[in-house]
């Protein structure tokens, strides 16, 4: 099992993609794709790609920048996805700063859940997602 790896500059319209699917096939459209945020820094390139083919389904998409992480899994709730972020660091042996949200809970759109996320980040990691800027609307 390995998740998808997108490039960076396809991460809003991975976005797009996901939140059309979801409205075309999740009519309760409760969480229907969580995308949770993971800093791998200090992990070896080599050790992160053995941890995405052990913990990923196929079906789920990655997207990074450096360090950054993000993962689009789909028909997954932030539970679902809290247990994605445990099986990382357990497998790390090391906690792993993260945050996760979903759609459509915490965004309807590519830039409100991406401006979610980078304000999130900041507020509760202390970290800015600078990578993020050209893609997010602050909220």
């Amino acid at each position: 099992m390995a998740g998808i790896h997108f490039t960076f500059d396809n991460f809003k319209q991975l976005m797009r993609l996901n939140m059309g699917i979801s409205d075309r096939l999740d009519e309760n459209r409760a969480e229907s794709f969580t995308l949770l945020y993971c800093d791998f820094e200090g992990i070896a390139p080599e050790i992160i790609d053995s941890s995405l083919e052990e913990i990923l389904r196929t079906s789920d998409s990655i997207v990074n920048h450096g360090t950054d992480y993000f993962f689009v899994l789909p028909y997954t709730d932030k539970y679902g996805a809290d247990i994605v972020k445990k099986m990382f660091d357990e497998f790390f042996a090391k906690y792993l700063n993260a945050f996760l949200l979903s759609y459509p809970a915490d965004g309807e759109t590519p830039e409100e859940i991406l401006g979610a996320m980078q304000d999130s980040v900041s507020t509760f990691l202390k970290k800015d997602l600078h990578c993020l800027d050209r893609f997010a609307k602050v909220i």
